[in-house]
């Protein structure tokens, strides 16, 4: 509830500037809010080279829908360039409890053994885009994106007597693209990609990694729009989200960790959004 409080006056607060700003003016602002549902595709994970690939989605209770919220804030610098504050909760919550042995580095689940599981990957993305179209009611704009993951992962018996929990903080560069066409006065298609592969130290984001690691993301998003007035706009966008990560760390980040991960996840969203600018 306090978050909702906060957004509705940060939108507030946007349509009061927006309501002093020209279209023609070279600066502008843009504040939009997604909320609907997601559901995983697809979803393992592994810790330790010996450990379960663990299925997430057979096993562990994701194979229904999560709530979805996704926040930003653009800085439009016309007529080419936009900059864009992204904030992407992703915190899923389950209990299950295990059919099989689960075995999470050094420490082993039983059968029959009832489990708190954490997935948090709550992330943050600054972007950068440059438009090839001047026109204000379109765009076609490619740049770069800067995420900083912010993950939480655990496994713990339900009786608190054993857990295993990783936590890591890094960047992950991504690669930008976006396109919105008008097909009429008052009606929008648009389109948006981030999306990267890549393979080693350092261009994953870590140097703390092998040669042999890998990462890739891909968020991509469709979505139908529609001009309510000046300062407002309304959609529904349907979205992918997926990627992962897979590799030996050089020197284990977490306690009692091998330092080896296989993480890959696909999911889908469909929300409803609104735009104030």
């Amino acid at each position: 509830m306090k978050r909702l409080l906060v957004i509705i006056t940060g939108l507030m607060f946007t349509a009061g500037y927006a309501q002093f700003s020209s279209p023609d003016a070279r600066l502008g602002l843009r504040a939009v809010v997604e909320a609907g549902a997601f559901g995983f595709q697809s979803h393992k994970i592994q810790f330790g080279p010996q450990g379960t690939v663990f299925d997430y989605v057979k096993s562990g209770q994701q194979n229904i829908l999560f709530p979805f919220e996704r926040y930003s804030l653009e800085l439009v610098l016309r007529p080419r360039h936009t900059l864009v504050a992204l904030y992407q909760p992703l915190d899923v919550r389950t209990v299950t409890t295990l059919t099989e042995r689960l075995i999470v580095d050094s420490d082993t689940f039983e059968p029959g053994t009832p489990m708190n599981l954490r997935y948090g990957f709550d992330f943050y993305r600054l972007s950068w885009l440059y438009d090839l179209w001047k026109e204000p009611d379109r765009e076609l704009g490619f740049g770069l994106s800067l995420q900083l993951r912010n993950a939480s992962i655990f496994f713990a018996s339900l009786d608190g007597e054993k857990q295993r929990v990783y936590q890591d903080l890094g960047p992950v560069p991504i690669l930008k693209a976006r396109l919105v066409l008008p097909l009429n006065r008052s009606v929008w298609l648009g389109s948006e990609i981030d999306g990267f592969y890549a393979q080693g130290s350092v261009v994953t984001g870590s140097t703390n990694v092998e040669s042999s690691f890998k990462g890739a993301i891909l968020d991509a998003s469709i979505r139908l729009g529609a001009r309510f007035n000046r300062f407002l706009d309304g959609f529904v966008n349907l979205r992918y989200l997926g990627g992962g990560a897979e590799g030996q760390q050089k020197n284990p980040e977490n306690p009692g960790a091998s330092g080896y991960t296989s993480n890959w996840l696909g999911a889908l969203s469909f929300s409803f959004g609104i735009m104030v600018h």
